[in-house]
């Protein structure tokens, strides 16, 4: 049996979006094993307070990982008295995986969220042992990473208003993962602005 990949086996992809005082994150639903679909409603994004987590790679990593940092950012905010801010959350899931190093979780993060104080956009992307990504337009992780890249390079235009970011950030992902067999079957989209959340879910093809 050929060595496969253990981040592609079930499949997924996220991206996150940086627009003007606003940022999105998104991700499809599909858990699959390998080629077979298993189930429509995996979502791959977590929130921390007011910092949004987008995990793809290994399913079972992908829950431990979502759990560690949940445990890890109540821990800060009792030590703390106040949520976390996108940077410090970038740093230690950065610290987290390079602990890991020798035995790494199977999973792609990528970091989205709006600082509290200056409601300055941040997004960023990690590799397996926590080599931070910045990015200051957008980011992509999953098996349809190639495509995603394509379609924001295409697509994506700065200082957008946080209606157009939506639908940049949908079409760049329904796109991508119609061309990935491994991604798809459905996606979710947070926007996040200073003063509200607003999650939507968006219907692709099921096959």
């Amino acid at each position: 049996m050929s060595q496969q990949d253990p981040s592609t086996i079930n499949g997924g992809s996220a991206v996150a979006m940086v627009g003007k005082d606003c940022v999105a994150i998104a991700s499809d639903l599909r858990l699959g094993q390998q080629s077979m679909g298993v189930s429509n409603d995996f979502e791959k994004i977590f929130h921390y307070g007011h910092v949004f987590l987008g995990l793809t790679g290994l399913g079972t990593d992908v829950l431990t990982v979502s759990e560690n940092f949940r445990m890890k950012t109540n821990l800060y905010k009792m030590a703390e008295q106040r949520e976390i801010e996108p940077e410090s959350f970038a740093n230690l899931v950065s610290t987290s995986l390079y602990e890991k190093r020798f035995g790494p979780w199977f999973v792609g993060p990528i970091v989205a969220g709006l600082n509290s104080i200056s409601s300055k956009p941040f997004v960023c992307g990690f590799d397996y042992i926590g080599c931070i990504d910045y990015a200051k337009d957008f980011i992509v992780a999953g098996t349809a990473s190639e495509q995603l890249f394509g379609m924001c390079e295409s697509l994506y235009e700065p200082n957008l208003e946080p209606d157009d970011l939506f639908e940049t950030i949908s079409q760049a992902l329904l796109n991508a993962v119609d061309r990935d067999a491994l991604s798809g079957w459905g996606a979710v989209v947070y926007v996040i602005t200073k003063d509200k959340v607003v999650k939507r879910y968006l219907k692709t093809r099921q096959d």
